[in-house]
């Protein structure tokens, strides 16, 4: 059975039973403490909270799901994975533990020629919380399952919560008896590799606070009402009825292996390292795609990071398998179309997410390059004193700093006869991590301090007024400082404040928060930030400026109407230079990130080329048309699937409610999601004019520009200094670029003078720099230092000229010099040289271990360089004493 298929019966089994079919939410997580979603529950978590009225009282969804704290097991075994699917059922108040075994039972072992997915019953093994007596009755009632069938266990595995402050409460999980071929009997407390779990429900009716481990937690009273949760691993339904024997060879995963198998020639099965290594790909090339489908791009923090450590290890792990060409072009269209049957998007948005995967490709290839380099200068290194082992600081920092695989570093130090201090290296990573684990906790410590902002959330949402007023009666809630509670504020005091209801726009959606005052009696506060650290709670962070507040006290809140009306045209200004690339460009460039604020705007979207100053120009033109032409701004309310069939945009990593709001801009030029503050018309943005353009990132480009008064300030400034130009070259305005090229052309010219009289100067000492040549083992060796030079073409050229001058008899000319404050070595070799194995190139990188930096080049001509000019000398002599120890052991 298709994996594809498996996701279809689920649905439509709990759609026959009366249950909401819930999309998909986004890879991305809503909860700010995790980058991705880990869990088919996670979307579902505040109606479980009771935080807010479910529109269904059962759902049904097949979600994706991303982890990646075992990333380096990944394919080393069989249990793990980064993108997974979670099929889950939920109920809210309705149905408990009797209906969810219920469902279960039936889906499990019904007949396929049902609808169902057949296991046989007598393979069925379930084990339940320790003391949860009502859990295994009823398995004996609804299923018939003998005692020893049932089996109990502890917190560790069988209580189920996320890990963070929340729901939570005992589990049921089922497994299959996959025989004894896999393992021993007894259960799954005896081997969990026989005994497959495949489905675990949850019977969530306890709150949790202060998560100190998996097994310690502080229960904090009864949820308000019992839910459940169930999570089926559909990838271990999957071969479990395909047929395999692991996630990695079923319909969805294995044809990527197949394309690896193909690519690099060598067989899935026949060794275990290359299996591992293909086993990499597929996982890693699939959960690429699926992020990066999800609007995800790759970058050096976050959720990017994680998606470029994906990229790069299946990069890595097919140069291991022998494959030095680009990979993912091969392979992404590959998991695309095993992918596609359940996620359809992925075809129709499969260039913008190619764009980004082979972009990253390409610049991890030069990295390695880059890599490679410096790998070798510290193997020169090592072995000019004597080494045998590569330190563990050097590969970590080759790792770290430059992103070069430690396995490669293994596999190329010894190419060159040199060990690695992998324990060293170990060490270092180990510290990394332990750090990288104290962020994390700490991360969570903050997260579980949210729980003051949710007792003052579950006095009720904040109510925002700002679409409409900027001036709104309110009464304190909540005041915090230092995240507690404090029943009143002075003049002097910074704290966090929360009312009933605001005018001021909290950040989010790209927009900056709200500038203003709050007034009470005697008392004015300044607003310096507004936030949303709970989904429907407003924050206001204030600084109390006179007088005294305390919780409680009716205010006035006082949105600034001139930052207010900043805010309005920048946000506005963001949609339209939107939809003018997009008109420009095409429909895939597309935003994925954004930030504005009263006067300026940046807007990131998918494209992988830099813009031309004509693309530039056009897009300007094509949105201060659009601000001419006065074009309508409206917004409204509409279901999410509405949202989307009217054509509205989405934000890639956002997260929407099921009811939206839609912003447009002259119909259907502009629609997008959004719940910013905007124009009312296009005009009273004022003008926009572009002032950057530049790469984010792999496939992401960044725009920015001014708008409204900052656009005509700006544009005011370009005018003075094009005043300023005419008036010192007495030209009028548009001869200015011919002077400025005439003037630029006789400047190239007089450096090229000046460049001449120097190589002239040089080559006037070439004879007497070969007269100097010193005989080492029966090769002619020049080594000079020629001081201050321009570049290192002159340098080239003195050393060409002197070897010229040496003869036919085997000679070696070394030449140094500083150029641009960095020393530099050319190094050159004749072919009566290069007959006795005397390389440049090798030579180039002796001297570049000196110098501290890298070098390489042809066996003729070569280059290396570095940081210390004051290592010159030694560089050079580096270079003799490599020719004396090569012409001494012929």
């Amino acid at each position: 059975m298709r994996t594809a298929e498996i996701r279809r019966r689920w649905l439509d089994y709990f759609e026959a039973r009366d249950h909401a079919v819930v999309p998909s939410a986004s890879l991305v997580s809503p909860d700010p403490s995790t980058l991705f979603t880990i869990a088919g529950m996670v979307p579902f978590i505040p109606y479980m909270l009771g935080q807010q009225t479910p529109p269904w009282n059962r759902a049904t969804s097949v979600q994706k799901c991303v982890r990646t704290l075992d990333i380096e097991e990944v394919g080393k075994t069989t249990r793990h994975g980064t993108f997974f699917q979670m099929n889950g059922n939920f109920s809210f108040g309705d149905y408990f533990k009797e209906g969810a075994i219920e469902y279960a039972w039936e889906l499990v072992t019904g007949s396929q020629a049902d609808g169902f997915y057949g296991f046989d019953p007598d393979k069925v093994w379930v084990t339940v919380y320790h003391d949860d007596d009502e859990a295994a009755r009823l398995w004996r009632k609804v299923a018939g399952l003998p005692e020893e069938r049932i089996q109990r266990r502890g917190k560790k595995d069988n209580y189920w919560h996320t890990g963070q402050p929340g729901p939570a409460g005992p589990c049921s999980e089922i497994y299959i008896d996959r025989g004894p071929a896999h393992g021993k009997d007894g259960g799954p407390v005896v081997d969990e590799d026989r005994f497959l779990e495949i489905w675990n429900l949850v019977f969530m009716q306890y709150a949790i606070e202060d998560v100190r481990s998996k097994e310690d937690f502080t229960i904090t009273g009864d949820l308000a009402q019992k839910n459940i949760d169930t999570g089926m691993g559909l990838e271990r339904v999957a071969y479990l009825l395909q047929g395999v024997d692991n996630m990695y060879e079923i319909d969805e995963v294995f044809p990527v292996i197949a394309a690896a198998q193909e690519l690099s020639g060598r067989r899935y099965g026949a060794d275990r390292d290359d299996d591992v290594r293909m086993r990499v790909v597929a996982d890693h090339v699939r959960s690429s795609l699926m992020l990066i489908g999800d609007g995800i791009t790759p970058s050096n923090e976050g959720r990017g990071y994680v998606l470029r450590r994906l990229l790069r290890r299946s990069v890595r792990a097919m140069r291991l398998l022998g494959v030095d060409e680009p990979a993912l072009p091969h392979l992404l269209p590959v998991s695309r179309d095993a992918m596609s049957a359940s996620y359809p998007e992925l075809a129709t948005d499969f260039d913008r997410i190619s764009r980004a995967a082979y972009a990253e490709e390409e610049a991890f290839r030069r990295t390695l390059v880059a890599g490679t380099t410096i790998l070798d200068t510290a193997v020169a290194q090592v072995k000019t004193a004597g080494g045998a082992t590569l330190g563990g600081e050097q590969a970590f920092a080759l790792h770290d700093t430059y992103g070069f695989p430690i396995d490669l570093t293994l596999e190329m130090a010894a190419e060159q006869g040199l060990a690695v201090d992998e324990q060293g290296f170990r060490d270092l990573m180990q510290a990394q991590r332990e750090r990288a684990r104290a962020d994390a906790k700490a991360k969570k410590g903050g997260a579980a301090g949210t729980t003051v902002y949710r007792e003052l959330r579950d006095q009720g949402a904040t109510e925002f007024t700002g679409y409409t007023e900027l001036t709104t009666p309110s009464t304190i809630r909540g005041l915090l400082r230092d995240g507690v509670a404090v029943p009143a504020a002075s003049q002097g005091d910074t704290v966090e404040l929360v009312l009933a209801r605001t005018p001021f726009y909290a950040e989010s959606g790209g927009q900056d928060s709200d500038a203003g005052v709050i007034t009470a009696d005697g008392a004015r506060l300044e607003v310096l930030d507004v936030q949303r650290p709970v989904k429907g709670l407003v924050v206001h962070t204030v600084r109390v400026a006179e007088g005294e507040v305390a919780s409680g006290a009716e205010v006035l809140a006082q949105v600034d109407p001139e930052w207010r009306r900043g805010a309005r045209q920048a946000h506005s200004g963001t949609h339209v230079v939107h939809a003018a690339l997009r008109e420009v460009l095409g429909p895939n460039a597309l935003q994925s990130g954004s930030y504005n604020k009263p006067g300026y705007l940046r807007l990131d979207f998918s494209w992988n080329q830099a813009l031309s100053a004509a693309t530039r120009s056009e897009v300007e033109e094509v949105s201060n048309k659009a601000i001419r032409e006065d074009l309508g701004v409206k917004w409204q309310y509409m279901t999410l699937p509405e949202a989307k069939a009217w054509g509205a945009i989405a934000l890639f990593g956002e997260t929407y409610d099921e009811q939206v709001r839609v912003v447009e801009i002259g119909g259907p030029w502009s629609r997008e999601l959004c719940g910013g503050t905007h124009v009312d018309h296009s005009s009273q943005i004022g003008i926009i004019a572009l002032t950057g353009e530049q790469s984010v990132g792999s496939g992401s480009r960044r725009v920015e520009a001014v708008v409204g008064l900052e656009a005509f300030h700006h544009l005011a400034r370009e005018r003075a200094l094009v005043t300023a130009l005419t008036d010192a070259l007495k030209v009028r305005p548009e001869e200015l670029p011919e002077r400025v090229s005439g003037l630029v052309a006789r400047l190239k010219d007089a450096e090229k003078e000046l460049a001449g009289l120097r190589q002239g100067q040089l080559l006037a000492a070439a004879a007497s720099v070969a007269a100097g040549a010193a005989d080492v083992g029966g090769v002619r060796v020049v080594t000079h230092e020629a001081g201050a030079v321009a570049s290192a073409d002159d340098l080239r050229t003195l050393a060409l000229d002197v070897r010229h001058r040496l003869g036919e008899s085997p000679a070696v000319v070394a030449v140094g010099g500083v150029a641009k404050d960095r020393p530099v070595v050319l190094v050159t070799v004749n072919p009566a040289g290069r007959a006795l194995d005397l390389r440049a190139g090798a030579l180039a990188k002796v001297a570049a271990g000196a110098l501290g930096g890298g070098g390489g080049g042809k066996d003729d001509v070569a280059q290396g360089g570095g940081t210390d000019v004051t290592a010159l000398p030694a560089a050079l002599a580096a270079v003799r004493g490599a020719v004396a120890e090569r012409a001494g052991g012929r």
